[in-house]
């Protein structure tokens, strides 16, 4: 499978426990511990499904996906959001057009992997089309 995600989250034990849950699938998996070294990897050409945690420091998720919008580094990505927060908070408003789903910690390992197959596929397609 040539699946490409990236796991942003500050959390080391949540970063690894995902990507081994993915490797074992056999999907290419990059991490980044922050907002700035996900900007970094994309910078570097990376493109595919981004699972973004909103609540790291310096820079939050909301902060790294307006820097992506900024950047013209958005084109080619599809953004779920994986985080601890229940509910988006106001901060999202502005940029809800960009992020794609919403999962929320703890996630259900199972419903993750779908979730990504999901998304990846709808971007290999140019799919606008997303599931309710």
């Amino acid at each position: 499978m040539n699946n490409k995600v990236m796991i942003i989250d500050d959390n080391e034990y949540i970063r690894e426990s995902i990507e081994i849950l993915f490797r074992a699938k056999r999907i290419n998996v990059l991490t980044a511990s922050g907002g700035e070294e996900c900007l970094h990897h994309l910078e570097a050409g990376f493109r595919g499904v981004l699972l973004m945690d909103i609540m790291m420091p310096e820079m939050d998720g909301w902060d790294t996906i307006r820097q992506m919008v900024a950047r013209g580094l958005y084109e080619g990505n599809t953004i779920l959001m994986l985080t601890a927060m229940g509910e988006p908070d106001g901060r999202m408003e502005e940029i809800q057009k960009y992020v794609t789903d919403y999962l929320t910690k703890p996630f259900n390992p199972t419903a993750l992997l779908e979730a990504v197959e999901y998304y990846h596929q709808l971007l290999v397609s140019g799919s606008t089309d997303v599931r309710q």
